[in-house]
């Protein structure tokens, strides 16, 4: 049987439970193996998972969401990533029944980026993907034999569903574009470092409160349950002598009902079992049984170790010497906690990031922040605390978000160092200590862009160098930078003719160099790839319902002599800026067009100010030859293919009905 041998390995999830053994298990048995670990700190995830391996010089930590293209490809060709151990997803069956379309958005989208991401770079060797006992359903409750790697797959809830069609996925990648796949399919877990939405933890704190233990139904649900170490231990077999294009159960023989599980832990706690067991509503659909042969993975070596008896006398020991590892969890306690789906990643409380250390292996690994446990915290609730740190405090947007923080009570405070001064930005960073950055600081020159083609060296200073000062040093200290750039590095061009609907996307590369501010915005565009910390929003001709502020477009063309009229995508800052602060609070990252879809021509929106603002206001055009005469550098006109922001938030407005709500309807005159 022929042996893999990694070089280096990407773990996603590997700050949850299992993904997390699995982490320390070859950063400790492997120290020749580079460990590159993405996780988005969601909300049953925890650093702390990962304190075993943190001063390893093989490991690295990187924040960050599978479903990011920018970020999975950036790691994969930076780390020189050949072997992948997918774990990340939303596995909690609860939630599931209450937001299916977060488990869709995670188990099924999270898949396909990264199976994209390795066929584009076609250096990955093996891909193992983590799947569940629960794609194969419900096993008849007189089954001797239990489902083999070959049976039918008939998920019953959503959570399950989704995990069959993340294999699916991966099968046709396996077949169509030759990945390396490898699927495992394993029953329950469990073990220390669980976040206690799940069954063994959940009844293991109850019990160690006082409290009843709800089962769902009447307990008579049949579950098989495996330490996470022996878990762990097989991952490491499949990882060295799993087959490609083949699938491996994870199993025990051993099972065990609910109602029983929930009897042991009991007597574990010298409780009275009929008198702490609290019988609860069932789920929607409560699987009877599941049930696998795991002969399969038997015949590469591995084997079940640790008995029930030990196993669970591990897990309630160390709960019972680490009860405030997860803080707060009073609501996975309850029998049914759909309330804890967190979109967008599990946010810190403020005396959690003031606490922690920072710890990096060398200066060019992106650093990891570890939470230091603090005993006076016991029971306290963790509460989502953000700090802004807003750069253009002068400027139009930059001033915007000052005051959207104020109305959402955002704690914000602006930058008092200049941009290209790293010394005053690395001040400001230390003093105001943010979770998040916003960079709204820029030359676009005054009146206009003209002034960039005479201040070409001022043009660089604060718009290419400055802008990755920030960068850099928001990536060294481990910050999210959102990032308000430009669309105006475009022009339309055969591929993306004026007026067929086809935008630029965010992967195209731009091709407007008429103003030397379109230039240094491209420059810095591209540059800013190489950081996985910044989320770079392209504006484009930004409008407000304050018509009084000249840097309003149709405050602009509404004074002009004369208009072109061109169609042109823009952005509405009433409603993106507010999604701009969501986008910070979901840590996304990478390149979007911040624009509403759609296009709109000067002539479109001065009839509309005509409607509604001034009905005896008239306008006159002029063609871009007779613009040219009147202005130094040409300026871009295109069309942003928005659909990326609007998959994200599908409440967008289209950019016509967006003008009316939050433009022209509020300064209506009658």
């Amino acid at each position: 049987m022929a042996t893999y041998t990694p070089k280096n390995i990407l773990i996603t999830g590997a700050a949850g439970f299992i993904a997390s053994h699995v982490c320390n298990r070859l950063i400790r048995n492997y120290p020749d193996y580079k460990i590159v670990v993405l996780d988005k700190l969601d909300y049953c995830s925890n650093l702390k998972n990962l304190l075993p391996s943190k001063s390893s010089p093989n490991f690295k930590f990187v924040k960050g969401d599978v479903g990011s293209a920018d970020l999975v490809n950036f790691l994969l060709i930076t780390e020189s990533i050949d072997t992948i151990m997918h774990f990340a997803a939303q596995t909690h069956v609860d939630n599931s029944f209450g937001n299916s379309f977060e488990f869709t958005k995670n188990n099924i989208y999270g898949t396909h980026v990264l199976l994209e991401a390795c066929k584009v770079t076609g250096q990955i060797r093996r891909f193992i993907h983590v799947s569940t006992d629960e794609v194969y359903g419900e096993t008849d409750e007189d089954a001797v034999v239990g489902n083999h790697e070959a049976s039918q797959l008939l998920p019953t809830n959503p959570y399950s569903a989704t995990k069959a069609g993340a294999e699916m996925l991966v099968m046709a990648y396996g077949r169509s574009y030759g990945l390396p796949v490898i699927t495992t399919r394993g029953n329950n877990v469990y073990g220390p470092n669980q976040f206690p939405e799940k069954l063994i933890p959940k009844f293991i704190l109850l019990a160690m409160q006082g409290k009843h233990l709800p089962i769902h139904g009447d307990g008579s649900n049949v579950r098989s349950y495996l330490y996470c170490e022996d878990v762990a231990e097989a991952f490491e077999v499949i990882l060295h002598k799993g087959e490609v294009g083949h699938v491996y159960n994870i199993g025990t023989k051993k099972e065990r009902r609910v109602i029983d599980v929930a009897k042991d832990i009991c007597n574990l706690f010298s409780r009275d079992p009929d008198t702490s067991i609290k019988f609860v509503d069932n789920r929607p659909f409560n699987d009877q049984r599941y049930f696998l042969d795991d002969q399969k993975l038997n015949n590469l070596g591995w084997s079940e170790h640790t008995t029930w008896q030990e196993g669970l006398r591990k897990t309630m020991e160390w709960y019972t010497q680490n009860p405030d590892w997860w803080g707060d969890v009073s609501g996975a306690l309850l029998p049914h906690p759909r309330m804890l789906m967190m979109p967008g990643g599990r946010h810190f409380d403020g005396s959690e990031e003031k606490d922690a250390s920072y710890v990096s292996n060398n200066s060019n690994q992106t650093r990891m922040v570890i939470p230091v446990s603090k005993g006076s915290s016991s029971g306290s609730p963790r509460k989502p605390s953000l700090k802004f740190l807003i750069y253009g405090r002068t400027g139009w947007i930059g001033g915007l978000l000052g005051k959207l923080c104020e109305k959402q009570g955002i704690s914000y405070e602006y930058g008092k160092g200049r941009l290209e001064d790293r010394s005053s930005l690395l001040s400001d960073i230390q003093n105001v200590r943010p979770t998040h950055v916003f960079n709204a600081a820029g030359v676009t020159g005054r009146p206009n862009v003209d002034w960039c083609e005479s201040h070409k060296t001022e043009t660089i200073r604060t718009n290419v160098t400055g802008t990755l000062t920030l960068a850099d040093l928001c990536r060294e200290h481990n910050l999210l930078m959102m990032n308000f750039a430009t669309g105006c590095i475009f022009e339309y061009n055969a591929g993306h003719p004026e007026g067929s609907g086809i935008g630029f996307t965010e992967e195209d590369k731009p091709n407007f160099t008429g103003s030397y501010y379109s230039k240094t915005k491209a420059m810095v565009e591209e540059l800013l790839k190489e950081y996985d910390n910044v989320c770079t929003l392209r504006v484009r001709m930004p409008i407000s319902s304050d018509l009084n502020n000249p840097r309003n477009f149709i405050t602009k063309i509404s004074r002009y002599n004369k208009v072109v009229n061109i169609p042109n995508s823009m952005t509405i800052l009433d409603e993106l800026l507010p999604i701009s602060i969501e986008m910070a609070k979901r840590n996304l990252r990478g390149i979007w067009n911040f624009t509403n879809p759609g296009v709109v021509s000067h002539n479109e929106i001065l009839e509309m100010y005509k409607n509604y603002i001034n009905p005896d206001f008239t306008w006159v055009n002029f063609d871009l030859e007779e613009q040219a005469k009147v202005i130094v550098a040409p300026r871009s006109n295109n069309e942003l293919d928005a659909s990326k922001l609007k998959n994200e938030f599908p409440e967008l407005l289209p950019i016509k009905e967006s003008l009316i709500k939050y433009v022209f309807e509020p300064n209506k005159r009658t």
